[in-house]
């Protein structure tokens, strides 16, 4: 019985550390594509406005 018990806590950490490392890895994508958003939007904006770069 303590055998199987040690193995489903096992199986319970090895799932509860793959579902966190996915929500970061989810989390990461999102700020990842806000953070190239932003850095178009402010390219798109140097662009239009005609500043030349030092």
């Amino acid at each position: 019985m303590n055998i199987l018990l040690i193995i489903v806590a096992v199986i319970a950490v090895i799932l509860l550390l793959t579902g966190g490392f996915v929500q970061a890895a989810s989390w990461l994508l999102w700020v990842g594509i806000v953070l190239a958003l932003f850095a178009i939007i402010v390219w798109i904006v140097r662009a239009i406005s005609g500043r030349n770069r030092v």
